[in-house]
């Protein structure tokens, strides 16, 4: 069966930087886009990066580019999501998901496109 896993959350000062780690098993990544989310309590689930594991395409938010990079480990079973200058406003749930891609398709950025969901890390910055 197909799991993914979040860690890296926590406390962080505004201005001070985190980096998620996504770990992924039964799926291989080469077919699937592996897109960064986050869940403000009432708020819609936003996405905030995605990543294609066929050619490392990338795409971002507007409230999140230049801030935050995303990647995937060489072994492909770990995508990354960098995050630095943190704002309170990043304070959230961030949750990663998978989406099978077939060939020649655009990045998906719905939530309900994405298959697979990890159970969610809490990230809050605040001083």
């Amino acid at each position: 069966q197909v799991q993914l896993v979040e860690s890296g959350g926590g406390l962080v000062q505004p201005g001070g930087s985190l980096r998620l780690s996504c770990a992924s098993s039964g799926i291989t990544l080469d077919y699937y886009a592996i897109g960064w989310f986050r869940q403000v309590p009432g708020k819609e689930r936003e996405a905030i990066s995605v990543i294609s594991g066929t050619d490392t395409s990338s795409w971002y938010s507007d409230s999140v580019k230049g801030r935050f990079t995303i990647s995937i480990a060489n072994g492909k079973n770990t995508v990354f999501l960098q995050m630095n200058d943190l704002k309170p406003e990043d304070t959230a749930v961030y949750y990663c998901a998978a989406d099978y891609i077939p060939l020649g398709r655009g990045l998906p950025t719905g939530p309900w496109e994405f298959d697979y969901w990890g159970q969610g890390t809490q990230v809050s910055v605040s001083s």
